[in-house]
């Protein structure tokens, strides 16, 4: 079966695609069309772009044990209406996703109910670093190590295990960087106040708490030459840890998400707790340093974090409501608004949301327009405009703090393994 995609702007250049059945079979210049089956299926995408799949390494899609705010068909219905294709789910379910048995049990969920592709994550604790070491599949995403506490605590804590896990994975290590003590000094500094600091959530979570944990992981990967990647960086001081050589040459590298890109402490003010998530959205000036350093290279991946909750619990007072905020539908649109804004190159967003994503957790001949590859592409219109409203929101949770916000671009197909979907 063939697919043909003509007169798109794939990326930056004017090109056509053929599909046959799940792979691109080739990218040209010349227009084929007409020499085609008669069954082949054409898009026209005159005044269209057309990027790579999103491959989105962080979401959360609550199942197995949280189904009452997410599930794996809506969520990942809401990812393709986002145009991303491939996604890496975490660990943190009930109960957590930290033997082997779990691990298989939800890799055979996710073939009956995800509409994307997916990979899994290995959920760490402080006993069970040895059968995490030794866990091979296909579907294996890394490892993840949660050093500050977050929805589903899974701390890790103990200094002989990690120290163990850095010195002897040859697996990705993924951490969930804040320093647990100083976020209970925090707490206790500030929790008698009254009323709160509209931007209490920063000042309990706040840089210290990022980078002395950042710091001290950093430390132990490059003392054991660790495979390593931080999540969610929030701060511009933990970005002086990083470095901006090319992904291939880093054994450390670095994501942020889109919604850290995107607002900032003041947004607290108007937002609240529907933007309450770890680590915390921080300082304008943090904003800023961290779209300065994914630009240089200092940070190689945007990933969404994307982790739904009821929107009674978010509407709940600050010290009783989750964290986390859902992203994904919107989090491509985000970051094409972010790259107007900036006036990045387009190629930056298809980088840090497509190839790099492919590349630093080897989900092989995905990520890229390339003949041979997987034919996981996304259609973005660039003279419509989509306006978020809670009748387009397609994760189960039915809320988002960009309710009333309006994108300069539609996403307006995604195609996954050669299949509009």
């Amino acid at each position: 079966m063939y697919t043909y995609l003509k007169n798109g702007v794939v990326v930056n250049k004017r090109q056509n695609i053929l599909i046959e059945n799940d792979r691109i079979k080739e990218v040209s210049n010349e227009d084929i069309s007409s020499m085609l089956p008669k069954d082949a299926r054409i898009i026209d995408c005159e005044g269209k772009i057309v990027l790579p799949g999103i491959i989105d390494v962080h979401v959360h899609f609550r199942e197995p044990g949280n189904e009452q705010k997410a599930d794996m068909q809506t969520e990942s219905i809401a990812a393709l209406k986002g145009g991303i294709t491939t996604v890496c789910d975490m660990p943190n379910n009930s109960p957590a996703i930290t033997n082997t048995q779990s691990f298989l049990d939800k890799i055979e969920l996710a073939k009956k109910k995800m509409f994307c592709n997916f990979r899994l994550f290995f959920g760490l604790t402080n006993h069970n670093i040895d059968e995490a070491l030794s866990l091979q599949s296909e579907y294996l995403a890394g490892l993840k190590l949660f050093l500050g506490s977050s929805t589903g605590n899974m701390l890790v804590d103990n200094k002989e295990a990690i120290d163990k896990l850095f010195r002897d994975s040859k697996k990705i290590i993924v951490a969930h960087c804040e320093d647990e003590k100083l976020i209970h000094t925090n707490t206790e500094r500030y929790k008698n106040l009254s009323p709160l600091p509209y931007n209490i959530h920063s000042l309990i979570r706040d840089e210290q708490v990022c980078y002395n944990s950042s710091k001290f992981a950093i430390d132990l990967a490059k003392k054991y030459d660790a495979q390593f990647h931080i999540a969610h960086i929030t701060t511009a001081r933990e970005i002086s840890l990083l470095s901006n050589a090319k992904l291939e040459d880093k054994n450390i590298t670095a994501e942020v998400s889109p919604n850290h890109l995107y607002f900032c402490e003041e947004d607290y003010k108007h937002y609240g707790t529907l933007i309450k998530c770890n680590p915390s959205i921080k300082t304008y000036e943090d904003r800023q340093a961290l779209r300065n350093a994914l630009k240089e290279g200092y940070i190689d991946i945007v990933a969404t974090d994307h982790a739904p909750h009821l929107l009674e619990e978010k509407q709940r007072n600050y010290f009783d409501a989750p964290s986390g905020i859902p992203s994904i539908q919107f989090s491509l649109l985000m970051m094409l608004q972010i790259a107007k804004e900036e006036n990045w190159d387009l190629s930056l967003v298809v980088e840090k949301m497509c190839s790099n994503p492919a590349k630093r957790f080897q989900i092989k001949n995905r990520g890229e327009v390339k003949e041979g590859y997987f034919a996981d592409l996304v259609i973005i219109n660039p003279n419509e405009k989509t306006f978020v409203r809670k009748e387009i929101i397609m994760s189960k949770c039915k809320w988002s703090p960009l309710i009333n916000t309006t994108f300069d671009y539609k996403v307006e197909a995604t195609i996954v393994n050669g299949k509009i979907l």
